[in-house]
């Protein structure tokens, strides 16, 4: 059963178990109590199915001003509001902007680079505002394993990375030349309402992710991207021609096929797998996503016995290389 398939109730109940149970106790709390509450599940039904998204559900009651309490308190809020809660609901989209990311990513960039015997061309699926398009501007803390930076030094706290298994973990950051991203709504990091929204995503424990956004923007600011808006299956293509030719593609996304239905997933994977085929053109494709997306994509893979669901999996070219916290908190090479 998919997400869309399952009942509204079914998918706050699993966020709250498998997304959020150690990892944010309030979002856990408020989950939990969304799915067994009528009145709250009646308004959320009214919405379509993926606009029911829990992500997208509580960043639009951080958007709006819930105060962070407890269940009773944020269901009377709810009720209160649910008209302008609603309206963000319809309009704004789910799109978490985690440079924690670039932790789990960085490895295999730095490898690709030093393979292909060039710089970096980064293309980012889901692009958001950009943020994970800097991994060679921030510095990194591996656990264990090194302490790397940009040697102008990094204006964003190091992303910190628990290691476990052979890593490959790279010595120095790989040279960038170019970087691009592809979105339904781009995000502007001058933007303060937008910047505003991206803040409301970070759940609400985690202070040190909302600084690391903050920094990040601020890298973002100084050296937009391009930014393609479009669906990343009709401008994927098109924006592999417009990378510099004596750079190594590297076209990659994080938490992002969850939104396309199986045939926009299946199509992206065909052209992802032909282009990194072609040898005239060097091209990678890296995949940072959560299992049950992966229906359909060669190398997809299952948890573990007892390893936790909420886990994402990396791959490169379609080969499964990694289980990896989904903010890049953690990389378990495989």
């Amino acid at each position: 059963m998919t997400e869309i398939e399952a009942t509204t109730a079914e998918r706050y109940r699993r966020f709250a178990e498998v997304e959020a149970r150690g990892y944010s106790p309030l979002y856990d709390e408020w989950c939990t109590g969304i799915s067994d509450d009528g009145d709250i599940l009646a308004r959320l039904d009214t919405l379509p199915p993926h606009r029911r998204q829990p992500v997208l559900f509580l960043g639009a009651t951080r958007f709006v001003g819930v105060p962070l309490g407890d269940y009773s308190a944020f269901r009377s809020f709810v009720l209160a509001e649910w008209s302008s809660i609603r309206a963000v609901m319809e309009s704004r989209t789910t799109q978490t902007n985690e440079a924690g990311r670039c932790a789990v990513l960085l490895p295999l960039l730095a490898a690709i680079s030093a393979e292909e015997g060039r710089p970096l061309a980064l293309i980012e699926v889901g692009a958001s505002a950009g943020a994970c398009l800097y991994p060679d501007r921030y510095a990194y803390s591996y656990t264990p394993g090194p302490v790397l930076e940009p040697g102008s030094g990094s204006p964003v706290p190091p992303l910190e990375c628990a290691v476990s298994g052979d890593v490959p973990l790279p010595s120095r950051l790989p040279e960038v030349v170019w970087r691009a991203g592809i979105d339904l709504n781009p995000l502007d990091a001058r933007d303060e309402d937008d910047v505003r929204w991206l803040e409301s995503l970070v759940w609400p424990e985690h202070g040190f992710r909302a600084e690391r956004l903050r920094a990040a923007l601020g890298v973002v600011r100084a050296d937009p991207p391009l930014l393609v808006r479009g669906d990343l299956n009709d401008h994927i293509e098109p924006l592999v021609e417009r990378a510099p030719q004596d750079a190594v593609v590297v076209v990659f996304h994080s938490a992002v096929l969850a939104y396309l239905d199986q045939a926009g997933r299946d199509r992206f994977a065909g052209t992802m797998l032909r282009l990194a085929a072609d040898r005239d053109r060097p091209v990678h494709w890296l995949s940072h996503e959560g299992h049950r997306t992966l229906t359909g994509v060669p190398g997809a893979m299952q948890p573990a016995p007892g390893e936790r669901d909420g886990l994402f999996v990396l791959q490169h070219n379609g080969r499964s290389v990694a289980r990896t916290g989904p903010h890049g908190q953690s990389i378990a090479w495989l």
